[in-house]
């Protein structure tokens, strides 16, 4: 039968009001993050940045892009809303600070099949506390209501970074050299990368919420946030030389810390020279999962590597661990071309 009445957007599914709330709610949080390059709030058709140039003479825009991959899909599932916007920063945000670069600004994409603002309010603020952990500022973003794209309650995300570096301090790896100490700081679990693999386990095992690890709910250490970076590599960045720096996401340390490294020069590092948190060993054992599989597939405790020269290891520990990392020497470069070499 043929509509009687005038339609709405509202009757196809999409409430701009609901959109408009939403946007009121979180200004507050927003504000929050601002930095004093940011020109003007919410609100309008772009967000405008200046380029502090008293800071900077050869400014380079560094930039990245990611989401959460599927560990989304156990927020969603749990109806934790409140830090996975803390993992979609870090993920961004630790990929520009590795070349170097301090992130100024960020923006967020959120879509959904029906906004439920309660829940994206959650979320923004994760984002905003992310943002704030790598001193970055929330100028803007996208809430899309989507129906038919998006089935129930679920949601996507995806974030976008762009930080600032001088143009002769980038860090690409280029100047690390066989001799270099490699420094790792620990990982708060799983991160962001693997969750496919987590979830068929926690389907195969038959894990519950109340399901304990050396002590505490699995589901507590599943879901802990990225760790940011951000502010304690700056730190380091600014006391002592680093030749190159890793952030071990996607594909674990096998994949990421050759990304690093120049031609002719490898990894080798040690297990036991940092902390492997239990979590990982519970989903080892879960799966039957060989070694180098853990390794390509999960941080297994090591979240980003640092390449300094031997001289200057102490100072950068020191640092590091000053701004609250958990900073370790974890092997050192040489000749070679295996890329990376994990001994036990």
């Amino acid at each position: 039968m043929p509509e009687t009445r005038p339609i709405t957007y509202r009757d196809a599914g999409v409430d701009i009001d609901a959109g408009d709330e939403l946007v009121e709610r979180i200004k507050p949080a927003v504000r929050r993050s601002m930095r004093p390059e940011v020109l003007g709030g919410l609100g309008g058709f772009g967000a405008l940045v200046e380029v502090p140039l008293d800071r900077y003479r050869r400014p380079v825009m560094v930039s990245g892009t990611d989401g959460v991959g599927t560990k989304l899909r156990l927020a969603i599932e749990t109806g934790r809303h409140d830090t996975i916007g803390i993992d979609l920063v870090a993920m961004c945000a630790n990929d520009v600070v590795v070349q170097g670069a301090e992130p100024i600004f960020f923006l967020d994409y959120y879509a959904t099949g029906r906004l439920q603002v309660s829940v994206a309010e959650r979320v923004i603020k994760g984002i905003v506390e992310g943002c704030l952990q790598a001193g970055c500022a929330l100028v803007g973003g996208e809430t899309a209501e989507m129906p038919g794209m998006y089935e129930g309650d679920d949601y996507d995300l995806a974030g976008f970074c762009v930080g600032l570096v001088e143009k002769d301090g980038i860090i690409d790896g280029s100047a690390a050299r066989a001799g270099d100490v490699v420094i790792g700081l620990a990982s708060s679990g799983p991160h962001s990368n693997g969750y496919s693999l987590i979830r068929r386990l926690l389907a195969t095992t038959g894990a519950t919420p109340a399901t304990e690890v050396d002590g505490q709910p699995l589901y507590d250490l599943l879901l802990a946030p990225t760790r940011i970076y951000v502010k304690s590599v700056l730190a380091a960045l600014a006391a002592v030389p680093v030749h190159g720096i890793a952030h071990v996401t996607g594909g674990g340390p096998t994949g990421n810390i050759p990304r690093s490294l120049p031609d002719g020069v490898e990894a080798v590092i040690a297990e036991r020279h940092w902390p492997r948190q239990p979590v990982f060993d519970w989903l080892q054992q879960a799966g039957r999962i060989e070694r180098d599989e853990m390794h390509r597939t999960f941080n297994c405790g090591l979240g980003m590597t640092l390449f300094v020269p031997p001289a200057d290891a102490d100072r950068a520990l020191e640092v590091l661990r000053g701004a609250g990392e958990r900073a370790s020497i974890v092997g050192e470069l040489r000749a070679g071309d295996r890329g990376v070499v994990i001994e036990r």
